[in-house]
Order: C-alpha cells, then structure tokens, then sequence
C-alpha cells in the first residue's frame, strides 16, 4: 500500500498551502487556509496526519 503525497505549495495570493494525494490520486485533504510562513502550514499539516519534515 502506497503513502498519500503531501504537497505544500504557494497559492496565487502568496499563501503557502497544503494537500494531501491518495495513492489512487483522489486528494483527500487540503489546508482550508493560506499561511504566510511554510512552518505554520507544516504545523498545520502535521495536525492532519502529515508525519514527515
């Protein structure tokens, strides 16, 4: 079995985002807010399930 992929990512308002890809390639999560520093969506993502960085 495959581990989602995590995306971070900059949105077109300058906002770094998150997603999170199913092995199937279905996103089954996505930050509902943009963040001004990487660090705070990673904090973000890891309440989500992120476990890596």
């Amino acid at each position: 079995m495959s581990e989602d992929t995590w995306d971070f990512y900059v949105d077109e308002a300058g906002k770094w985002r998150w997603r999170r890809t199913a092995s199937n390639g279905r996103i089954t999560g996505a930050s509902s807010q943009g963040y001004a520093n990487k660090s705070d969506c990673v904090d973000n993502a890891r309440r989500n399930g992120y476990k890596g960085e």
